[in-house]
């Protein structure tokens, strides 16, 4: 795959592909099978509220190959927004193939540039693959371990 990575953020018109990507990964790194229409309203609800968060897409020849998504934390001890990279999906031809790595460079700029104080992801315990490729960018573990409670909706 020698064709130049394109890094653009994503449009309503990509919601069909984030959220089979989305789902794509649940399975592949959890085994969830997502309900769709959650999904597609998740999606859609980072274009309804620009505050959510943003879609990155990367392209090679006009086809869409991978994406994440970027929401904030505010940090009081920093005074400053995290940046969370999330939902991080490349289809599986373009894998290797250095997408997430120009998507991660994109995000990098993109928060330098609106003055983010860092970047942050969370990662299967498990995908020492991933956790190398996050090194190799310069990333490292921090020492927090997280932890969930699921709401019921009402």
């Amino acid at each position: 795959m020698s064709e130049l990575l394109v890094i653009r953020a994503a449009t309503r018109a990509d919601v069909p592909h984030l959220a089979d990507w989305n789902a794509a990964m649940a399975h592949e790194t959890e085994g969830k099978a997502l309900d769709r229409a959650v999904l597609a309203r998740g999606v859609e609800g980072v274009f309804d509220d620009p505050r959510r968060g943003f879609y990155l897409v990367a392209e090679r020849a006009g086809a869409a190959v991978g994406c994440l998504l970027v929401t904030y934390e505010w940090s009081d001890w920093r005074c400053g927004d995290f940046w969370w990279i999330q939902s991080v999906y490349v289809a599986p031809p373009a894998r290797r193939a250095g997408v997430f790595r120009a998507l991660y460079a994109a995000v990098r700029e993109r928060a330098r540039d609106a003055g983010a104080v860092g970047l942050r992801l969370y990662v299967e315990t498990e995908n020492h693959r991933a956790q190398r490729t996050y090194a190799d960018l310069g990333m490292m573990p921090c020492h927090y371990l997280m932890y969930e409670e699921a709401l019921a909706r009402t």
